[in-house]
């Protein structure tokens, strides 16, 4: 790299906001020392004027969410069963693959860390996710806040021994921490005997995950190095794992730090200069006001989660009330050039509460939670300020949480499901199916007995050729739910009003029905998607949407052609359309 303008630049940048992490360093020197480890190769840093051509995203990126052991065949490793079940169920339908945390782990099914450069063993190795990332753009967790207290840098904490002892982030329990907001219940601070004495380390998830002390410049770069081997390996999207906790101070909430948006920042500056297309995604499962704070001033996250959809998808189709989903889409920003959403409607975690709190009134959320627990799901507590218990999450498989409605079980599960997943997949931004969404997985009773974690509920392993022989018997619920998944997909990537930067409309149409409008950067095509939440015969009478005179109108899901524009178009409990001016044969 002979671009000395594009070095100096980025060195002073760089410097600028180590400055404001680290005003008793020297700052010049840690820039060097960083872009160094950043980049083994020079050349693969890119030029200032090129970053604004690199190609971030479309309508046809689709991610799906999985562990690397989800699919199991005897005698072959499970990330090499994994890729063959991609190949050959899924093939291009999907073109981005997320592989939950792959690494030697001691706890909480990987982001308990061990050793941050390793495949877990059990695994696979490299070589395994070298070729998913050959086939796939490969999203994997950087696992930031907290590591395994099994790993070589605690071990040396414990005995004192550089340069682990500087690594975590310890606090007096006297001190003042009433402010702490978690997602957890169990005591913040694990006591250790350690060679220096006994110490009292910071522990947002568990005693098993302690969380390391950013006030030391040391440590990221320590992270800066682990970033570089991933994108060695082939990593294009990176999820900041449980970011909001990064820095702590004593006295604070220690969430969403100021110092914690300029680490984000840093890591951006230097992934926007690299010559590969990176990606960074941050997990921050918090009120939806504090979450867009993670764009920045587009110089944060390229994406954040959608995290308050999950929650408000289940309560409208529970409820058959749309009304706090149409809040949603409405209170949230169109994302500015370089930004998008991640829409999801489930993870390896639950349904998450948080991303309702002043947004769905507490009546609302009780009864969602009675019927949750109805269908089979399980509570999970968080501790807030002051000490006080309240739900975190509800844990349950997305498919089972749609078994019926408040009145409960009923005969529309899968349309109901189905309806979710069509109302996920029109949102702007880009879509991500976690694995079990996709496959239609019950809810795994026997894992959570066996984990003692709820979360396991919708954390279960398959058997290949179980699952294989399900998606290919067209009888099986899960090939209904695959099979009209991958139709969903495959119409909406051809759609350029899909863009996830297209410009997405909240429609006022009546109870029992949620819509939207999107239409294509260049102002060609026009989608309006729109979905009966209930379990009764909906009209949706076209003049409310003011389809243009003169265009041909079709929805793209059924191929049905609109001659009416002012007639009545009838949808069935739980039906979608996406009503496009465009041909059914693409966008």
């Amino acid at each position: 790299m002979n671009d000395r303008a594009t070095l100096d630049h980025l060195r002073s940048r760089l410097s600028a906001q180590l400055t404001t992490l680290y005003p008793d360093h020297d700052c010049d020197a840690l820039a060097d020392k960083i872009i160094a480890l950043f980049w083994p190769d020079p050349s693969q840093m890119l030029k200032r004027e090129e970053i604004a051509d690199k190609h971030l995203w479309d309508e046809s990126d689709i991610a799906l969410i999985t562990y690397g052991g989800t699919i199991r065949c005897d005698g072959e490793k499970p990330l090499h069963s994994l890729h063959r079940f991609l190949k050959q169920h899924i093939g291009q339908t999907i073109g981005a693959v997320h592989i939950l945390p792959f690494f030697p782990y001691s706890s909480d099914d990987g982001f308990a860390v061990i050793d941050y450069l390793q495949v877990d063993d059990e695994l696979g190795d490299w070589s395994d996710i070298e070729a998913i990332a050959q086939d796939y753009r490969l999203m994997a967790d950087l696992v930031i806040n907290h590591g395994s207290s099994k790993s070589s840098w605690f071990q040396q904490f414990l005995s004192d021994e550089a340069p682990g002892n500087r690594y975590y982030y310890t606090a007096d329990p006297a001190a003042d921490l009433g402010q702490v907001v978690r997602p957890r219940s169990h005591p913040l601070l694990t006591p250790f005997r350690t060679s220096a004495g006994d110490r009292h380390v910071w522990s947002t998830f568990s005693a098993d995950q302690l969380d390391f002390d950013f006030t030391n410049p040391d440590l990221l770069c320590e992270f800066i190095k682990i970033i570089a081997d991933y994108i060695a390996h082939g990593v294009r999207i990176f999820r900041l794992d449980a970011i909001a906790f990064l820095w702590k101070k004593i006295g604070t909430t220690s969430i969403n730090l100021d110092e914690t948006h300029e680490v984000i920042r840093l890591l951006r500056t230097l992934m926007d200069h690299h010559v590969e297309t990176l990606i960074i995604i941050t997990e921050t499962n918090i009120p939806n006001h504090e979450n867009l704070t993670y764009f920045g001033n587009q110089n944060e996250a390229h994406v954040i989660y959608n995290f308050s959809l999950p929650p408000l998808l289940v309560h409208a189709l529970l409820t058959g009330d749309a009304l706090y989903l149409k809040r949603l889409t409405r209170s949230n920003p169109p994302a500015l050039t370089g930004c998008t959403y991640l829409n999801f409607t489930a993870s390896h975690d639950g349904i998450g509460l948080r991303p309702t709190e002043g947004v769905l009134p507490q009546g609302e959320v009780d009864q969602m939670l009675t019927a949750i627990q109805a269908f089979g799901g399980r509570l999970s507590m968080r501790r807030g300020p002051g000490g006080t218990e309240k739900p975190y999450e509800m844990n349950i498989s997305y498919f089972e949480a749609m078994q019926g409605t408040l009145d409960g079980p009923d005969e529309y599960q899968i349309d109901r499901f189905m309806a979710a997943m069509a109302i996920m997949l029109a949102l702007e931004g880009i879509p991500a199916i976690y694995i079990h969404s996709l496959l239609a997985t019950p809810n795994g009773y026997e894992e959570v007995n066996l984990s003692g974690q709820n979360r396991s509920i919708n954390r279960r392993q398959l058997d290949y050729e179980d699952i294989s022989s399900k998606i290919d018997n067209p009888q099986t619920v899960e090939a209904q739910v695959f099979n009209r998944f991958r139709a969903l997909i495959e119409i909406r990537k051809k759609q350029s009003a899909f863009h996830p930067n297209a410009v997405q409309f909240t429609l006022a149409l009546p109870e029992g029905l949620f819509g939207i409008w999107r239409q294509s950067q260049d102002r060609k095509q026009s989608i309006f998607a729109v979905t009966n939440v209930t379990k009764n015969i909906k009209n949706l009478a076209l003049v409310e949407i003011n389809l243009i005179a003169g265009d041909q109108w079709w929805d793209l899901i059924t191929g049905r052609s609109i001659t009416d524009i002012e007639g009545d178009f009838a949808l069935a409990p739980y039906q979608s359309v996406w009503i496009t001016n465009a041909s059914p044969e693409g966008g």
